[in-house]
């Protein structure tokens, strides 16, 4: 259950932190944003706030924010469709009820013989062979079987935005996604500490080289066979090329300079065996160092995760070794299961990793829309919205291929 608990806060975090990102600078942008989702399928809990409806759906792998004029509207009025009209004081329209019969608050009935909605916001009402003309208000409401869509006109749809509104509506997303990553490593800082620069130690390993020669926890590593060690990186490198070497290490404890006599062990990292004391350096709690390092670590996960996404392209590495939802749940559960930090470290890695993800110039991904709007902006003029769309369509099927293989891969891994 706490396993189950943690998965559901952290992808609701990534997703509702991502789409957030959109939803306020399309409105900042003068954007009509429809609807605001966590997950996709039937709803779950709904609820209505300022123009927005705002939902939480069955299926928690995604979201949306569903901005006017950017996809087809769910609700179209057309000519020929029975609808009932709402008035106001003033006679104009402020609902529309596309099954007249089941309303309280219907003043005109009849058959729609033209809607404009965008541009001269009218609708032309054939009622007993005569045609009325009524004025449609800017929030009008499209009623049809419970769901309320309001009326978008043409200056608040995505498409009628200069490029760059549009450009920052889209980024937000995946920047959202990068802060959230930078504020949870602050945390991270703030609760646990930050690593100290210098040769500190802050925790010794259990049978490990350390241990054995009786290294502890606050001894400061100063010099390694006569060498200086001024930081944690001069200890990484001067232990590099020792393993199974005696080796001796000079350390400072309660003001005191003592020398021991140990042999580092060997691993293996980045395909290189190394010598290592089995140590970690000390922490500290200190909100400048923990802003800094957050910002570091940030930097260090984005150049990780690109460097990883060029050996795909490049076929460095393959789709076989790509990790999927069933994956990535694996993983958290086995982070979960080391506490807190880990979970949290393990949650902004994710984060940035999505917000990458979706930088891809891929068609369907954040990345793609904005390579879209860049040829806009060099054209000047945009592209046409069907082949636009089509293209997406091909990427979004493409994506969900992806999507496939890498379950099947979670699965194969899980079983093995």
């Amino acid at each position: 259950m706490t396993t189950f608990i943690a998965i559901v806060l952290m992808f609701g975090v990534l997703i509702s932190v991502h789409e957030w990102g959109h939803l306020v600078m399309a409105k900042r942008a003068g954007i009509l944003c429809h609807e605001f989702a966590i997950g996709f399928g039937p709803k779950i809990v709904s609820f209505r706030k300022n123009e927005t409806l705002y939902t939480i759906r069955l299926l928690p792998i995604g979201g949306y924010v569903k901005m006017a004029g950017e996809d087809f509207e769910p609700i179209e009025v057309r000519a020929g469709q029975h609808v009932g009209l709402r008035l106001t004081e003033q006679g104009t329209v402020d609902r529309v009820y596309f099954q007249p019969d089941t309303a309280t608050d219907v003043h005109v009935v009849g058959t729609v013989d033209k809607f404009d909605s965008t541009h001269e916001l009218k609708v032309q009402l054939l009622i007993d062979e005569e045609v009325r003309v009524y004025s449609l208000e800017r929030d009008t409401l499209l009623v049809d079987q419970g769901m309320e869509i309001q009326i978008a006109p043409y200056d608040r749809t995505f498409g009628a935005q200069s490029v760059w509104k549009r450009v920052l509506a889209i980024a937000a997303g995946p920047a959202m996604n990068f802060v959230l990553a930078f504020i949870l490593l602050i945390i991270v800082g703030l609760v646990q500490g930050t690593p100290t620069n210098d040769g500190q130690i802050g925790t010794v390993q259990p049978d490990s080289a350390a241990d054995e020669a009786g290294l502890m926890s606050g001894d400061e590593i100063v010099s390694i066979e006569g060498e200086p060690i001024t930081d944690w990186l001069d200890l990484r490198s001067a232990l590099e090329d020792r393993a199974d070497t005696p080796t001796e290490v000079t350390y400072v404890r309660d003001g005191e300079e003592a020398t021991v006599t140990l042999t580092p062990q060997a691993v293996e990292q980045n395909g290189e065996t190394v010598g290592i004391l089995g140590v970690t350096n000390a922490l500290e709690r200190s909100p400048v160092k923990a802003v800094t390092t957050g910002a570091e670590t940030t930097w260090t996960m984005s150049t990780l995760i690109f460097s990883a996404v060029g050996d795909l392209v490049t076929g460095q590495v393959g789709v076989d070794q790509l990790a999927g939802p069933v994956g990535i749940v694996r993983m958290t559960d086995e982070v979960a299961a080391s506490g807190l930090i880990m979970l949290l470290n393990w949650t902004a890695l994710l984060s940035v990793n999505l917000a990458i993800f979706n930088l891809l110039p891929l068609p369907a991904l954040d990345g793609g829309r904005l390579i879209f709007l860049l040829f806009e902006a060099v054209r000047g003029r945009p592209i046409d919205p069907k082949k636009e769309g089509f293209v997406h369509f091909i990427g979004f099927a493409l994506l969900m291929i992806l999507m496939l293989i890498v379950t099947w891969n979670d699965i194969q891994s899980f079983f093995k």
